[in-house]
């Protein structure tokens, strides 16, 4: 490896000026993408990657065959009821996407999902009278890359609008499709981004299209059988800060149209029942309120479910009239906890599920509706220390079940039915893991970390029980982080997951302020000019596990993707002491640059979470003691791969390609530094399960190589 020469970037400054501040950028040239000598840099990059890892090539090979071997290929969804139909996914040995099926309902009253046949092949049905709605894999065909959008069936089922992106980039052409001809109608709809919404009547399609800069800004409604020439603009957003989206309630009635910036929004919808009316603007904005919309029947009466913050920062839940209303007019159903985050709620004819979290952990909540009103309120209970649960799966309004999936990260994901009539929990699935899992091998816990300015932070591990013997010593530990836009990461299984934890390896999330485990003030903590709070959490939680005896400075490798790629770089510039090795996906760490350009998609848009710094000095000045490439030291940083997609619309390709230039040409051991990029992918990465399963193979290796574990087998 000695002998391998690290790629050199031509060093062209370009001087810029801000507030009477200068910035010299070396590598600003590496933007012009398509260029052949950014091209060529690219490649350069990826033989240099290749050959510096050339030795884990066999370990890479083991680890997706680990994966493969563990992942039972063909396979079932759980059905889902929809109308007259139980709709399910299946995968197939050997191919890279699945199908979407659907079978009729036989027995309208009962409410079990048919359990379809797991080892039937793939030209067999899985259920009598299956019908395939979507075979992805022939559908790709011809394609490097692909990914589904989105599918929406017709409210009388019979025609189905999906979706498909096969460049990367995120903008999606639209389709739909005859179910009963199995064919595509005429209709094409180019540009959108997502999946399309019916109408009740199934006459329209709404969809949505984003501008230059790559913020969606237009809801357009399409009629079967024209042109997209033809489609009538719905709604335009003009407000650089607000994103649009539109769906439709459970209920059918409503069709949401909905704007919203980082602190604020605004609904509008269009009533079925009364057309005529047009689309309506439930609450004109208003600066900092929050609020999302939902319809439902209570006592008999139509109302609109109103989740919002204006009455506290942790979220109320209040009934309001169906029609525009103003906020004295709005009435709590769950008031205002600052111990308990409402984040969401699903209408359905007899009930409420809430979600919600407390504590650091999700919840679901049930509020039972009866004749005279809301009724029993309660939460679905479940017994580990640590773990994730959610609501999906459910789109009858009428249905007297809840679909919920729950995980630990230990416990693979399964699928429940909750029956809110008896209040029985079945399961119905959990994700098989082949070769003889067993949960039981595995530990979990909650750990708290002191932050530097007291705040306690939470971390979730998990190991092997038997890694931890008396005498074994500190483990070698992935650390995870995230710590933005109030996403949570909260815990989670993984199969790819095992080849590190049976190798002797420990797995952590740091639940760092940014995100929003812990509540709304979690979040706010973790921003605009709090951000410094996200790096040095990370920070404490990877000096807890190191003091604690968990891990140790040597063998303890950190991994954060996105927004967690600029907590990487953050971290690998205030701590490299810390660190065994940094595994950076698609890193926003050149974040200065991007938002000092308002022309680059989302910079506006981010402006409420990470502040502007081109128009405001004391911004500027806060995010460039910060931003990763601004901040590249001549120090011995840790082992960093950073890995990254061409085609990726919302962190550019070229942040990584300059911080991994800079980092070249300024750290003490530069030649450590290894950049990868996906020719051919979007934000997320390949498409395809088999290529994914190739990638994540890849990181896995590199991470055990720094953990020191490249050699040892794993436990069984």
């Amino acid at each position: 490896m000695a002998e391998v020469l690290p790629p050199v970037a031509e060093r062209r400054p370009v001087t810029t000026e801000h507030h009477g501040r200068t910035r010299v950028d070396e590598y600003d040239w590496l933007r012009a993408k398509g260029e052949p000598e950014v091209t060529a840099h690219l490649e350069a990059e990826n033989a240099y990657t290749q050959a510096r890892t050339a030795h884990l090539a066999d370990l890479r090979g083991r680890i997706f065959e680990e994966i493969k071997a563990r992942t039972r290929e063909t396979d079932l969804s759980v059905p889902t009821r929809n109308r007259g139909h139980w709709y399910y996914g299946r995968s197939f040995e050997g191919r890279e996407y699945g199908a979407s099926c659907r079978v009729p309902v036989t027995d309208p009253e009962d409410w079990t999902p048919p359990r379809p046949a797991e080892d039937c092949a793939p030209d067999q049905p899985a259920l009598p009278g299956e019908e395939v709605l979507l075979d992805l894999d022939a559908l790709a065909e011809g394609h490097e890359f692909f990914s589904l959008g989105g599918s929406s069936i017709s409210p009388d089922g019979t025609r189905l609008a999906w979706s498909v992106d096969t460049v990367g980039d995120e903008r999606y052409t639209i389709r739909v499709k005859d179910l009963a001809a199995g064919t595509d109608l005429p209709d094409v709809i180019q540009g959108a981004i997502g999946g399309a919404t019916w109408d009740r009547a199934g006459e329209h399609l709404y969809y949505t299209t984003v501008d230059d800069s790559w913020r969606s800004d237009k809801i357009w409604r399409h009629r079967l059988g024209t042109a997209q020439a033809d489609d009538e603009l719905v709604h335009h957003e003009t407000d650089g800060r607000f994103f649009v989206g539109v769906g439709r309630s459970r209920s059918d009635r409503f069709i949401m149209v909905v704007s919203g910036s980082k602190t604020t929004s605004e609904y509008h919808y269009l009533d079925a029942d009364a057309p005529e009316l047009g689309l309506q603007v439930f609450l004109p904005r208003e600066e900092g309120l929050e609020y999302s919309l939902d319809h439902a029947r209570i006592a008999g009466e139509d109302v609109f479910l109103v989740l919002h913050n204006g009455s506290g920062a942790d979220f109320e839940l209040a009934t309001a009239p169906a029609r525009p209303t103003p906020r004295e007019e709005w009435t709590p159903l769950i008031p205002h906890d600052p111990a308990v985050r409402l984040e969401d709620v699903d209408a359905f004819a007899g009930h409420l599920v809430v979600h919600q979290r407390s504590e650091g952990l999700t919840q679901l909540r049930i509020v039972e509706l009866g004749p005279d009103g809301p009724g029993d309120d309660y939460l679905v209970e479940f017994d580990h220390e640590v773990y994730t649960v959610g609501s999906g799966g459910n789109p009858g309004f009428d249905q007297p079940t809840v679909r919920l999936g729950y995980t630990t990260m230990a416990v693979p994901s399964s699928v429940y039915d909750y029956d809110v009539r008896t209040r029985e929990l079945t399961l119905l699935r959990q994700t098989p893991v082949l070769g003889g899992y067993d949960p039981e091998d595995y530990e979990e816990h909650r750990l708290w970390a002191t932050a530097e300015d007291g705040v306690q932070v939470p971390i979730s591990i998990v190991c092997r029980r038997d890694a931890r013997v008396d005498g074994a010593g500190p483990l070698p530990t992935l650390l995870y982080g995230y710590g933005a836009y109030e996403a949570s990461m909260d815990p989670y299984f993984s199969v790819a997951r095992l080849s590190l934890l049976d190798r002797g390896a420990a797995f952590a999330i740091a639940h760092v302020r940014g995100g929003g485990e812990m509540g709304r003030h979690w979040y706010d903590d973790g921003k605009l000019f709090a951000k410094q709070h996200t790096f040095s959490d990370f920070v404490a939680c990877a000096r807890h596990l190191v003091e604690t005896g968990w891990s140790s400075p040597d063998t303890l490798v950190a991994e954060g993707a996105s927004a967690g790629g600029l907590l990487m770089g953050a971290v690998a510039n205030q701590a490299p002491e810390l660190f065994a090795g940094i595994a950076a996906g698609v890193p926003f760490v050149d974040n200065l640059t991007t938002m000092l350009d308002a022309t680059l998609p989302l910079t506006v848009t981010e402006y409420d979470e990470w502040g502007n710094p081109e128009g405001d000095p004391e911004v500027y000045d806060y995010i460039a003691a910060y931003a990763p490439y601004d901040n590249v030291a001549a120090v011995r940083y840790p082992a960093i791969l950073a890995e990254t997609s061409l085609n990726d619309t919302r962190v550019l390709y070229v942040e990584p390609a300059k911080w991994v230039a800079r980092l070249r040409h300024t750290a003490l051991n530069g030649e450590d530094v290894l950049l990868r990029t996906e020719m051919s992918a979007g934000h997320g990465g390949v498409s395809g399960r088999y290529k994914a399963w190739h990638d994540r193979a890849f990181a896995l290796a590199w991470m055990l190589d720094r953990m020191g574990l490249a050699e040892v087998e794993p436990r069984s």
